[in-house]
């Protein structure tokens, strides 16, 4: 069982504060984090994977481990998917992917076998060789799915990995987010509440950079107050005025 700690985390831009004091634990599945557009839900990926830097006195511990310690030994286990990516037009899936592969070190006699792999796992195999440039919305996000699936993480973040995608395109995306779920963490940032509602194991609230709920959807879904008692209505409950 993997074992994701974050222990009070803050982020503050000058005056403006984006986390206050976030504390959470993740275990093996998926959770989703939902909130509106603003609420701090990438500030925490982006802290999660060590893009940013939280505010001192803040500590994400991995299986009980400081990540600020173990560097590179940590980002190893982590398959990152962020919200705004450029992909490049001119590449195909197979180059995009394989340059990414790089990045992340996997050894260059691996890294044709891997890019196969994480690309059959995206059902993107036959277009392998197609470039990026003349992909669907969809297909572009299974592409990025695909190198965060890289070396095998057993920590992936995905942060909005339906944006902007219709709705047969988000049902593929959740379906193969489900497949990848055992022994893994995987965290999911959206505000798109169909998109974890059937899959997630536990959700999170988050507003104005602070958890103002979690559990699994049934004890979620127990807390709304209007007749109709589903995690859509609990949504609007909590951030109707925001949206």
């Amino acid at each position: 069982m993997n074992t994701l700690c974050l222990e009070n985390i803050s982020k503050h831009y000058s005056k403006k504060c984006a986390l206050n004091n976030v504390s959470i634990t993740f275990e093996d599945g998926i959770c989703g984090i939902l909130g509106p557009n603003g609420a701090g839900k990438s500030t925490l990926m982006n802290i999660v994977t060590q893009n940013l830097d939280c505010d001192k006195g803040g500590k994400i511990l991995w299986n009980g481990g400081d990540t600020a310690k173990m560097g590179s030994d940590f980002r190893s286990v982590i398959g990152f998917m962020p919200q705004q990516q450029e992909l490049y037009p001119t590449f195909t899936a197979a180059r995009f992917v394989g340059y990414i592969a790089a990045l992340k070190g996997i050894f260059p006699k691996d890294i044709d076998g891997e890019v196969s792999r994480v690309l059959k796992l995206v059902e993107l195999s036959d277009c392998a060789d197609k470039k990026i440039g003349g992909f669907s919305g969809g297909m572009k996000q299974r592409t990025l799915i695909a190198q965060a699936l890289l070396g095998d993480p057993k920590l992936i973040i995905l942060d909005e990995p339906t944006a902007g995608l219709d709705p047969k395109q988000r049902v593929i995306i959740r379906r193969l987010v489900s497949s990848l779920a055992k022994e893994k963490i995987i965290i999911i940032s959206t505000h798109i509440v169909s998109d974890i509602e059937t899959i997630a194991d536990k959700i999170i609230f988050i507003k104005d950079g602070e958890i103002i709920d979690s559990g699994t959807v049934g004890e979620l879904v127990s807390k709304v107050n209007s007749d109709g008692k589903n995690l859509e209505n609990l949504y609007m409950e909590y951030y109707g005025d925001d949206e």
